[in-house]
């Protein structure tokens, strides 16, 4: 007998099986890659204080506790449907059916895709699939390449890829086109680039990040941005450069980028040809929530979570009985808080379930307490207010909650 279900092997599933299990709860973990750790098998970076953040060892640390409680753990498992029943939750899978009182999703986000001409040319990638390849596989994503997309996450990957041992000719903008107008807006990307400004390798970025939040300040910066770039880990980041087509016959030979207004509008005659053998397209991310949509629970819309959003509480508890959320399906936001969300959502199911009692209470307002406490000190944040954004979800989840107990 299964008492807690959860789809995703991730920080967020792994930290919420080991607070159910510590409560002695039966526990099944799902998900459809080879290994157990999510998006944590990817990272590898190093912190302020110069320790390094190794998301391998910790997902281990994590698989080694969960299964020590004696946490089942399904791997190579799809999942592609989920039923509420009058006695938990039947979930459907590619390798047959589960059910159980209490279901937890915490199957996190996926990356947007910018639709460069050209992008289906074999060495052209995701930016997540290049840390993949370099971190997990331990294979290099080409000799030479170039990332499409400034954001938090190609910043971010970037030095891992060339720890990795691959060259990096350049960081660029995606050409202007209909649904990505702000990642090719180079007033908007320096905006939201000031936010990270403090982690910048270069002094001099780092003061420069202290005044690019005005608005001027970036008016100006955008107009007399150096047309060579500025240097991110020894790679040219460039604000005034689009990528206008990848090109090759049979495979990447090389990015044609093209000189762009402060508005982000291509300059004629300004074309170059960039030779590489790879490319790495950085569009965001963005919460992987359909099975959350499947269950029947509600949806937001939050830009600062980073998309559409099942409605949720600081419980992690969603609207629909004994289903709950954690991770970056509620929004994106780093391992660290995914982790946290985790533990709340193990103590959550203790609790509702009363396999925890009044310790398992007790505990659980400690952890949504350290959620805060860890969203507060992350140096990183994907998007801008997401404090805001979450007290927004805890206002929507109030809402359809009273307006359900006062209908008829």
């Amino acid at each position: 007998m299964t008492d807690v279900l959860i789809v995703g092997a991730g920080p967020a599933g792994l930290s919420a099986s080991i607070s159910c299990a510590r409560y002695g709860m039966k526990v099944k973990i799902l998900d459809e890659f080879v290994k157990p750790g999510g998006r944590l098998l990817g990272q590898l970076h190093q912190e302020p204080d110069g320790t390094w953040w190794n998301g391998i060892r910790e997902a281990e640390l994590l698989h080694g506790k969960a299964t020590k409680l004696g946490v089942d753990i399904e791997l190579g498992v799809s999942v592609y449907q989920v039923r509420r029943t009058e006695s938990g939750w039947h979930v459907y899978t590619s390798k047959g059916d589960y059910h159980a009182p209490y279901l937890l999703l915490a199957t996190g986000s996926a990356e947007w895709p910018v639709p460069v001409p050209g992008w289906t040319l074999p060495g052209v990638m995701s930016i997540g699939a290049a840390q993949v390849m370099t971190n997990v596989h331990r294979v290099k994503a080409g000799g030479r390449g170039l990332i499409i997309g400034i954001n938090v996450l190609s910043a971010a990957i970037a030095r891992e890829i060339l720890l990795g041992g691959s060259e990096l000719a350049a960081i660029v903008l995606p050409a202007r086109m209909t649904g990505i107008e702000s990642s090719a807006n180079p007033r908007a990307v320096m905006g939201a680039m000031s936010r990270v400004a403090h982690l910048a390798p270069s002094p001099l970025m780092k003061v420069a990040g202290k005044f690019i939040k005005y608005d001027f300040v970036q008016s100006m910066g955008v107009r007399f941005f150096p047309r060579r770039g500025i240097k991110v880990w020894g790679v040219p980041l460039n604000m005034r450069k689009a990528a206008v087509r990848i090109n090759g016959e049979t495979k990447v030979e090389s990015v044609r980028l093209a000189r762009v207004t402060a508005a982000g509008e291509p300059i004629p005659g300004t074309e170059e040809d960039v030779p590489v053998d790879f490319v790495c397209i950085s569009g965001g991310l963005y919460p992987l929530a359909e099975l959350a949509s499947v269950a029947g629970n509600p949806f937001r819309y939050v830009p600062e979570l980073g998309g559409h959003v099942p409605v949720h509480n600081e419980r992690m508890q969603t609207l629909q009985p004994g289903l709950y959320v954690s991770g970056n399906i509620t929004g994106i936001e780093n391992a660290k808080v995914a982790m946290a969300q985790g533990t709340v959502a193990g103590l959550s199911i203790a609790a509702d379930s009363g396999a925890g009692g009044a310790r398992a209470g007790e505990e659980l307002e400690q952890a949504v307490r350290q959620v805060g406490e860890i969203r507060k000190r992350s140096l990183i944040h994907f998007h801008p207010n997401v404090a805001e954004g979450r007290l927004k979800m805890e206002q929507y989840w109030q809402q359809i909650r009273r307006s359900r107990q006062e209908s008829p």
